[in-house]
């Protein structure tokens, strides 16, 4: 690990997988359990060549380096300030050979990267739609939480131009959006094979949803066992346990 120069409201954080460690500014966007799990979700095969659409600090391509053996992952990320916070955190985990950062807009991406080239796509993209209130259009959080700067069709659109050919597209978001997800995947020529449920508690609704889909792939979907984060003291349960390597 080499040594990095700190900016303001920066932190390094222990990511507790491989000594693995991430740059995060504290008045930005974080990274979430959202991102913990889509990552622990991803079943990529070895020596896969990955694509994180909206990156943000990097999290899912550093720690899939750590979780399985990929040969290369790129993550694309619009914002300059953000891309180059990830860029350092690649660096800080001596990273450089197998992560790479783009600062471009992912609806351009097939303009730098090749179609049909890449074995598995990631996103975990902003959830909520760009139509609820007075929203600042350059603020980080707002970004990485509203439909801004990319709509879901566009991440689908993307993610299925650069996957080969029953290349595995991993999303997470919210299961309200689960009608135009599947619609926008199969429009897009990514079939849904798996879905797992993401419930707060047992007894509660879902709020998250793991999609996995195939591009070009037949159809049959599989439902998963649901995923409880919390057990009934209120401590994660023993799923969430296993997936934080604790």
């Amino acid at each position: 690990m080499i040594d990095i120069i700190l900016k303001e409201n920066e932190k390094i954080e222990d990511l507790q997988c491989k000594s693995l460690k991430i740059i995060q500014n504290k008045k930005w966007f974080c990274f979430g359990m959202d991102a913990v799990l889509l990552t622990n979700y991803c079943d990529v095969k070895n020596n896969s060549r990955v694509a994180d659409l909206g990156t943000g600090t990097g999290i899912i391509p550093i720690l899939l380096s750590g979780k399985r053996n990929i040969s290369e992952a790129v993550g694309i990320e619009i914002q300059k300030e953000v891309a180059e916070m990830a860029n350092r955190s690649v660096e800080l985990n001596n990273l450089e050979k197998k992560i790479k950062i783009l600062n471009i807009d992912l609806k351009e991406a097939t303009k730098y990267l090749e179609k049909g080239s890449f074995d598995a796509v990631i996103s975990n993209p902003p959830y909520k739609l760009n139509n609820s209130g007075i929203i600042n259009p350059n603020d980080q959080k707002a970004i990485s939480r509203h439909e801004i700067k990319c709509t879901l069709e566009d991440v689908i659109s993307v993610a299925s131009s650069l996957l080969k050919q029953y290349g595995r597209f991993y999303m997470i978001h919210r299961p309200d959006r689960l009608v135009d997800i599947i619609c926008l995947l199969r429009k897009h020529k990514l079939e849904p094979k798996q879905i797992r449920f993401v419930h707060p508690k047992f007894g509660d609704k879902p709020n998250m949803v793991l999609i996995r889909a195939s591009k070009y792939g037949n159809p049959e979907l599989k439902f998963e066992p649901p995923l409880y984060i919390y057990n009934e003291k209120g401590t994660y349960t023993d799923d969430v346990f296993k997936i934080y390597g604790m």
